[in-house]
């Protein structure tokens, strides 16, 4: 009985040691996450500071608390750049590129997942190897294509390309052959609905998921890019944010406070839209991953 007893206790003794590891280890674990959110939350913070501060005081010291200069910041740079209209353009950019590489990578996605063609292993090889394909390159040709269309200094130049992405398609067919199963497709048409209205009734909110984070991933890119409407448009009134923030360090090359305002405008709606938006991508992500 002794023995029995003591064997109890010191098992009963092992498991609260191992039960008080895991709480350690799992303490440890959350202040290096925290530590590591507040290294990578620091540079934005910073930015969004200095855009309240005057040029001396960022000039001269360190800043970590908010200034009073935000109203003689803001209307400095609205003296020369309409930020509001670089909002709306890249507003429209962004949300009808968007739509397009989701409507169209869908589309072509479906297409390689589900029919059956010849040349099908060997095209979708090559949709693949064009990601390998810097998009700088491919300014040339797309300034060409536009220039015979005459949608040069237009927004259509910059959406218009948006219909054709190869990650799109690939990202969207690994969803589809994980999730969706021939069966559906095929009680479908025995229902008697065509292709199209297969896809667009019954195939499409099925990939709503996977569109979700795709279409984030996307509007971001869009968002974001500089040198396609660098190359392709020609007028202020038409140019997005991340030209007219550009176009801030021409006018006002030693005024950082200014500069700093305009990154932070710009960069705050993407900010906000992956805070939201990052757990359904992550979800997303992992139900692509998984084969049915």
């Amino acid at each position: 009985m002794s023995r029995n007893l003591t064997l109890e206790s010191s098992v009963s003794e092992s498991a609260i040691m191992n039960k008080r590891k895991i709480k350690l280890s799992h303490v440890l674990i959350h202040v290096f996450l925290i530590c590591l959110a507040i290294i990578c939350i620091i540079p934005f913070y910073i930015m969004l500071i200095y855009g309240t501060h005057t040029n001396a005081d960022i000039a001269s010291k360190f800043i970590f608390l908010p200034g009073n200069a935000l109203i003689e910041n803001y209307h400095s740079m609205n003296e020369n750049v309409n930020i509001w209209r670089g909002f709306l353009n890249s507003l429209i950019i962004s949300c009808c590129s968007t739509a397009l590489t989701l409507y169209f990578g869908a589309l072509n996605a479906y297409g390689f997942a589900k029919y059956k063609f010849k040349g099908k292993k060997f095209l979708f090889i090559f949709v693949l190897a064009t990601m390998m394909v810097p998009q700088q390159l491919g300014l040339v040709g797309t300034f060409r294509i536009m220039y015979l269309l005459n949608l040069i200094d237009t927004y259509a130049a910059l959406i218009l390309p948006a219909a054709a992405n190869a990650f799109a398609v690939f990202f969207v067919k690994q969803f589809i052959d994980g999730t969706i199963p021939d069966e559906v497709i095929e009680s479908a048409r025995v229902d008697g609905a065509g292709e199209f209205k297969t896809f667009n009734r019954i195939i499409l909110p099925m990939l709503m998921p996977a569109l979700a984070a795709l279409g984030i991933f996307s509007f971001i890119g869009s968002w974001n890019n500089f040198m396609g409407p660098l190359v392709l448009l020609f007028t202020n009134e038409k140019y997005p944010l991340p030209l007219l923030v550009q176009l801030l360090q021409g006018y006002y090359g030693t005024n950082y406070g200014v500069q700093y305002l305009g990154v932070a405008l710009s960069v705050l709606p993407i900010i906000i839209v992956f805070a939201i938006f990052s757990k359904r991508i992550i979800g997303s992500v992992a139900i692509g991953a998984v084969k049915g």
